[in-house]
């Protein structure tokens, strides 16, 4: 007898070849097995009875395994797989059960319930509509709920979930409605299956035992949906293999009447997946197309996502520019769920790109009612002047979303959470979160997605009239102040009142709390951290108050040092106060070392806010709770005074003084802008005054202080000479290139520069120069990269994980941030720099691919850097706080 081919099933037997006819039973060890007169149900993984003995395991499988009685005639056990051959000696089968050791799931809804197998692990199969969903009433006449055309003339349709023959039906009634070609286009981004059921195919959906009623979202970043709809189907097959080809689902999770339900699945025929039930009609229509674009519940798109909207307008030769125009248009059909929130989005682009192709002329701008809501943002108004032909832009998209916005309008969401926000009073909490950061959240996702959609359309006038040379995610590379814009979405603390500390919901946390004096300088200078960088008028320290402010000019200008002309730089993005002479500012009690940073386009605002601040302190008149390098004590406050008060008295005293105010954001790499301004204000004072001094500070004199610092350091080395650079030493000490700041993407850099490994060593020289002046902080702004991140690994929570990768990515960035403003240093200098460095990057680096390394910025060396959201510029450019960054 032949050896059975090894064929892997899951738990079936399957054939393998014939055998002689002649042969009537098999002898294994003296014995003859047969098959048992009935095959016992499959058991499940757990509860597997783990024995030593292996043919007791081939028994076990073969048991599991049913096999008609007509048809078994002799078993073969052996160490590989049971072999079973056939009564009239035919036919050879081999048994390979690998769903045994799947070590599968189960669990229960509630107690009442029956246990069963667990889809992935932990979810129920759910049945994915409602009848309440069907709000237009349209799944019997059209074949899929809230099925509907836009406002207008644009072949335009939106549709929530159909069956598979609903979606029959919906692709007859766009024929019998004349459209020729349609471009089908699923926007869920969940697994959907489909379960035979009479004569149909009905959807269904996977759900949490905690929110039966929510969809799932982002399961795994590796895999797409499609390919968690097949391993989803494949698990259910072996379900029912253990179940008597019966699996259990839910259709009524309000009330669970008669729940849950069996349904039969004898064959991967029984169970489809979504590009079977949408792709397999399209046969009969060769000019009908369908893709899968998942778009998510809230906020905007990535980017990636409209780079392959993109990349169907550019395979769909009818929605291009040269597109015949006596052709009719395609008609666009997208679907989510229910066809309201993602299809109205898709509807939206789609819209968009309808007004590209056909122009302004064919718009039914008269018919359509916009919103009566104003949106009255910052960031629109920044975006739309920044833009070319922004109002057009803006006015475009505006009605496109009055064309869609039958079922849902976009710019209603965001009036509507902005009132909301806007209206709570008494925070409490709200799906684990307090009310107003619930709000806050909302209204910002809804605000992104519109922004986006103005964004998208600037893209689309500037590249779809040269056929899309570059994609979405290139030309915003290309264009990053628009990630910087972005970044300032959340211009809440604007309108924050100042009566939030005299209401106790905020408290006033004092500078030497945050401060740690590292450097011992409070007792001699009154101030924390001060420092002198050697052979340099350049000096930095912490937050001073009005006694501190004096010591230190009376310091700087005594006989010894004899500064005439001072140029003080405030670097703080936060309110600050002294108050009864100490420094304060604002916090959350929750949250006491977390900054409160203030997205401010002029600096000028900051000194506003604290002016009111400071009227609010006094107006009240009462005791306020603070908190001190000690404990929290309670204060009334008899004086107070904001920053810039503080300097127009010294400068009184000592006219040569002059004080600006150019926040920073702590730890991150400076806005392009920040760097003009620090170089301009240099600049001017130096043309002055070639002996000008430079002083430094932020809330503790330490990371925004330090940078600064490096960067006035290189200026005048441009300005007055280098110092000579000595050789590199020869360092042992293991990984030393990561301590030199030798990473990947650094040097990924470096070659692009011209002369970049001189423009990174001089950084190196200037950031050595520095830290020398500050060795007791042991804080260096190159060596702090690798130390933190090797801290990740030492985290005790995810949370802090993620947080730490996040310090360390910024980090980085700043790190090559110095170079690139070393490089432009040098190669504007012939210029006086009249180019600004904002310029420069835009218009050189750029074009160099600098903002396209920077938008894929990690640690290649030891992970891939796009696993993490902060890789991209467009999250690691937000404001984040310890207690929301996005978990990835």
């Amino acid at each position: 007898m032949q050896k059975p081919k090894d064929v892997t099933t899951r738990g079936t037997a399957v054939r393998t070849h014939s055998i002689n006819p002649h042969s009537s039973t098999v002898q294994i060890m003296g014995t003859s097995a047969s098959a048992t007169s009935q095959a016992a149900p499959f058991a499940p993984t757990h509860q597997a009875d783990h024995q030593g003995n292996g043919m007791a395991e081939h028994r076990r499988s073969l048991q599991s395994v049913n096999i008609h009685n007509s048809k078994t005639k002799s078993i073969i056990t052996n160490k590989v797989a049971p072999v079973v051959i056939t009564n009239n000696c035919r036919e050879e089968f081999q048994i390979h059960d690998k769903i045994q050791s799947s070590n599968y799931s189960m669990g229960r809804i509630s107690d009442l319930l029956p246990e069963h197998y667990l889809v992935l692990g932990e979810f129920f199969m759910v049945q994915d509509i409602y009848n309440r969903a069907d709000v237009l009433n349209t799944t019997k006449s059209h074949g899929a709920p809230n099925f509907r055309k836009v406002k207008g003339n644009y072949p335009l349709f939106g549709m929530g979930q159909p069956s598979l023959n609903g979606f029959k039906q919906v692709l007859q009634r766009l024929q019998i409605d004349g459209c020729e070609e349609v471009v089908f286009i699923c926007v869920r981004e969940e697994p959907v299956v489909f379960f035979r059921s009479d004569g149909d195919f009905i959807p269904y959906t996977p759900r949490g035992r905690e929110n039966l009623h929510e969809n799932l979202h982002d399961l795994d970043r590796e895999l797409s949906a499609e390919q968690i709809e097949l391993s989803i189907r494949k698990e259910l097959c072996d379900f029912a293999k253990l179940s008597e080809n019966m699996f259990y689902v839910y259709n009524d999770i309000e009330h669970f009447k008669d729940d849950p339900q069996q349904v039969q699945i004898l064959s991967e025929e029984d169970i489809h997946v979504t590009e079977e039930v949408y792709k397999r009609p399209l046969f009969s229509q060769p000019l009908h197309r369908y893709y899968r674009l998942p778009l998510p519940m809230e906020g905007a798109p990535l980017e990636k996502t409209f780079d392959a909207f993109v990349n169907i307008l550019r395979v769909t030769p009818n929605l291009s520019l040269m597109r015949d125009s006596s052709r009719p248009l395609p008609a666009l059909l997208f679907s989510c769920q229910v066809g309201v929130g993602r299809t109205n989005l898709g509807l939206i682009l789609g819209a968009i790109v309808f007004h590209h192709l056909q122009g302004a002329s064919e718009s039914p701008r008269q018919e359509i009612q916009k919103s009566e809501h104003k949106l009255d943002f910052q960031v629109i108004e920044l975006l739309i002047s920044h833009l070319p032909k922004g109002q057009q832009v803006l006015d475009e998209v505006d009605d496109a979303i009055a064309m869609c916005s039958e079922m849902h309008n976009i710019k209603d969401a965001v009036f509507e959470n902005k009132l909301k926000l806007e209206g709570i009073g008494e925070d409490y909490q709200i799906q684990g979160k307090s009310t107003k950061a619930y709000f806050l959240q909302r209204t910002l996702q809804s605000l992104e997605r519109y922004v986006y959609l103005l964004v998208f359309n600037a893209y689309l006038h500037d590249q779809y009239p040269q056929a899309f040379p570059q994609s979405f995610s290139q030309w915003l590379c290309m264009n990053a102040w628009i990630y910087r814009l972005l970044a300032c979405m959340d211009s809440s603390e604007l309108s924050a009142p100042a009566s939030l500390i005299t209401d106790g919901i905020r408290v006033l946390v004092s500078s030497k709390f945050l401060a740690t004096d590292l450097l011992s300088t409070a007792k001699e200078m009154k101030v924390a951290n001060f420092r002198r960088v050697s052979k340099m008028a350049l000096y930095g320290m912490a937050q001073p108050n009005s006694e501190a402010l004096a010591v230190v000019m009376s310091y700087l200008t005594d006989q010894r040092r004899g500064h005439s002309t001072i140029l003080w730089l405030n670097l703080q993005e936060e309110l600050v106060l002294e108050a009864n002479g100490q420094m304060f500012t604002p916090r959350e009690p929750g949250s006491l070392e977390q900054p409160i940073p203030v997205c401010v386009q002029h600096p000028q605002k900051l000194q506003e806010m604290e002016l009111t601040l400071k009227h609010d302190i006094l107006r009240c008149e009462k005791w306020l709770g603070v908190i001190t390098e000690q404990d929290k004590q309670m204060r009334m406050f008899k004086t107070c005074h904001t920053i810039e008060e503080l300097f127009v008295h010294q400068k009184s005293v000592h006219p040569g003084l002059s004080y600006q105010r150019i926040p920073l954001s702590d730890c991150c790499a400076p806005k392009e802008e920040v760097f003009d301004q620090l170089l301009e204000a240099m600049k001017s004072s130096l043309a002055e005054d070639p002996n000008c001094a430079f002083i430094f500070n932020c809330h503790d004199g330490k990371d925004r202080t330090t940078a600064a610092m490096v960067i006035a350091t290189l200026t005048l080395w441009h300005i007055n000479g280098f110092p000579e650079c000595e050789e590199d030493e020869f360092v042992s000490v293991p990984n030393a290139k990561y301590t030199k700041g030798e990473f990947e993407v650094v040097m990924q850099v470096v070659r692009v520069l011209p002369e970049g490994h001189r423009v990174k060593r001089e950084v190196d020289i200037a950031l050595d120069v520095v830290s020398e002046t500050m060795t007791p902080m042991h804080y260096h702004l190159r060596e702090i990269i690798i130390s933190t991140y090797r801290q990740i690994k030492m985290a005790k929570s995810e949370a802090d994980a993620q947080w730490l990768r996040l310090r360390s990515l910024q980090y980085l960035e700043r790190y090559i941030y110095l170079i690139l403003f070393n490089c432009y240093l040098h190669l504007e200098k012939k210029d006086s720099w009249r180019r600004s460095f904002s310029q420069w990057m835009s218009q050189v680096a750029a074009r160099a691919g600098v903002y396209a390394i920077l938008n894929h910025l990690g640690f290649s060396e030891f992970e891939n850097p796009d696993d993490s959201l902060m890789a991209r510029l467009r999250f690691r450019w937000l404001p984040h706080s310890a207690q929301f960054i996005p978990m990835f």
